[in-house]
């Protein structure tokens, strides 16, 4: 590794303010200022999740490479792990083989105290609400209203539903739950703030609780937002780390894309586009989550749309959602079927009328007929792709794609969204999840259906699907989709401060847990 100094040296950063954590890691001056113009973004997505693999963080740090290794002024600019999943079932989120972000031990655990900076606020701020309580102050909280939840950056799933004893010998509790960090409506403000004065305002409209007369009490109301800004004034820089090759990555910010909005933060990418001639980004998940939330919600806040998306996929998750059991043989009919995975998100990146390229990220059991096939695929319907090695190969294994990627910057675009801010709720909604997720429409239980009514009437809100990413459908055992079916909302949750309307469908829970073999065993 290089000192992170060095690399910032390249990239003209300069290093006057910026603080280092040892050698390789580093926080630099955030850049508020609007992108370079000559800048170009590129979205990286994928298809729908796999134990098999598909590849995104890897291909993203494969692409960054690939383009420096062209002649390009590229960053790649991605979120930082959660100890959840570490600990879970991911084991780490900074790439694989010769593409990969390092110190990757750094990255994985603590980093830079971004996490536990977020975690804090968000505590701090369920203190001073049950303090509020405590002391019968004149915000009159209503006990049974007090919709602020605590959080933790870890799996545990004992922590979904607890009761708060605010005051034993006057008998008042009441029963919450935590939150993982990274689904946290803190977390979501942190991610699209521009500058701190956006992050202040965002803060202030938190709504954490309900009066007696049911009046919304906002973090305002308790007077503690500067306290908040002290606790996350120095997480807001960006953090400043390396490829193995020696290239920036900017590392910061790390909402779920299943539960949140699941992208890095607007500032960081915005320094990114300021800083280079090409940022590289990444949305959680699959299209029709961390993509689709990418181009209603981000880009509105970032205000760019991206110039090219590199769609991601691998043969082994494609015979996966095809209904391939063994991996290690050569399976031409499953990976067919596959292809009905890899079609719904072809099609819902052409909903956004941004020029793409398909990846192919190679594993070595990869046949060359299934490679043949799936290239034929892609041929017959003119869609520009890339078998990218870069997993083995570092960035020689992305040119292609990286050239590729070039080309496509070039082209115009007359990019859009799934929905408008103007639209009903009901509206963006069943846009998403037929646009999207190719269902038939949405079933509503009848807490949410009481929920949507009183949420109609909010204007200019973004929708937050929560959704398993491991089926188009809300279901995470449906891979193979055969027959038509129905999104399903079982509660729906105001993040005020967010502009977030969440939508929980399934299953789905804001707190994961963890596996019968957890990674943590394997450490």
């Amino acid at each position: 590794m290089t000192n992170i100094n060095k690399i910032l040296k390249k990239y003209n950063v300069p290093t006057s303010g910026c603080i280092n954590y040892g050698e390789y890691v580093a926080k630099i001056k955030p850049v508020f200022k609007t992108p370079k113009k000559s800048s170009k973004l590129i979205l990286v997505t994928a298809t729908s999740p796999t134990p098999a693999g598909e590849g995104k963080t890897t291909v993203s740090i494969g692409l960054n490479d690939g383009l420096n290794k062209i002649g390009k002024s590229s960053i790649v600019a991605i979120r930082e792990p959660s100890m959840g999943p570490v600990f879970g079932a991911k084991g780490g989120a900074n790439g694989g083989g010769k593409s990969q972000v390092v110190p990757k031990d750094e990255i994985d655990f603590h980093f830079t105290g971004d996490m536990h900076a977020i975690t804090a606020a968000n505590n701090l701020i369920a203190a001073c609400v049950d303090n509020e309580v405590y002391w019968n102050s004149p915000l009159n909280i209503d006990v049974n209203k007090i919709i602020w939840k605590r959080v933790v950056d870890m799996n545990d799933r004992a922590l979904r539903s607890i009761t708060v004893n605010i005051d034993p010998k006057k008998n008042i509790s009441y029963k919450t739950g935590f939150d993982i960090t990274a689904a946290s409506e803190l977390m979501a403000i942190f991610c699209l703030s521009k500058n701190l004065t956006e992050l202040k305002n965002k803060i202030d409209n938190i709504i954490v609780a309900y009066s007696k007369k049911n009046k919304p009490i906002y973090v305002k109301d308790l007077g503690i937002t500067n306290a908040i800004l002290k606790i996350l004034n120095t997480a807001f820089y960006p953090n400043a780390v390396q490829s193995l090759e020696g290239n920036l990555a900017l590392v910061h910010g790390g909402p779920f894309a299943n539960i949140a909005h699941g992208c890095n933060t607007i500032v960081t990418t915005n320094t990114a586009l300021n800083i280079g001639d090409y940022t590289v980004t990444e949305a959680g998940f699959a299209s029709e989550l961390g993509a689709e939330k990418f181009m209603d919600i981000v880009t509105n806040e970032l205000g760019k749309f991206p110039n090219a998306i590199v769609l991601v996929t691998s043969l082994r998750s494609l015979k996966m959602h095809g209904g391939a059991t063994d991996l290690s043989k050569e399976d031409l009919s499953s990976l067919k079927n596959g292809f009905d995975n890899l079609q719904r998100h072809i099609n819902n990146i052409k909903n956004f009328n941004v020029p793409f390229v398909v990846g192919i990220n190679k594993f070595h059991t990869d046949s060359p007929k299934e490679i043949k096939l799936i290239q034929k695929f892609l041929t017959e319907q003119k869609i520009p792709f890339s078998l990218c090695t870069n997993f083995a190969d570092g960035s020689k294994g992305t040119i292609d794609l990286a050239k590729k990627v070039v080309k496509l910057c070039a082209k115009k675009s007359s990019a859009k969204r799934i929905y408008e801010l103007n639209d009903s709720l009901e509206s963006k909604v069943k846009k998403i999840v037929t646009k999207c997720y190719g269902a038939k429409g949405v079933v509503y239980s009848d807490l949410a259906k009481t929920k949507l009514k009183e949420f109609s009437k909010l204007k200019g809100y973004y929708i937050c699907m929560a959704k398993t990413p491991a089926s188009l459908t809300d279901d995470a055992n449906i891979s193979v989709i055969n027959k038509p079916f129905d999104i399903h909302v079982k509660d729906i949750i105001l993040a005020n401060g967010a502009k977030f309307i969440i939508l929980l469908t399934g299953s789905i829970f804001r707190m994961p847990g963890l596996s019968k073999c957890p990674q943590a065993k394997k450490m």
